[in-house]
């Protein structure tokens, strides 16, 4: 297992990027009435999460 356990730049920004997309997601569903470009917009961001991660992970900041 690796020594960081999770912490590299390439987890955090992978998951704070996941955070933040979920997060404007809800805000776009809880607006009255439902904001749905927000909420679309937030699924975009959540996604993206993953790419980013691989990315920055073949980039040697995940160890």
């Amino acid at each position: 297992m690796s020594a960081h356990h999770g912490s590299t730049p390439a987890a955090w920004t992978g998951v704070i990027l996941g955070m933040v997309g979920f997060v404007i997601g809800g805000v776009g569903l809880i607006l009255s009435p439902v904001n749905m470009t927000l909420f679309w917009v937030g699924v975009v961001v959540t996604v993206l999460a993953l790419p980013v991660f691989a990315v920055m992970a073949k980039m040697g900041m995940n160890s």
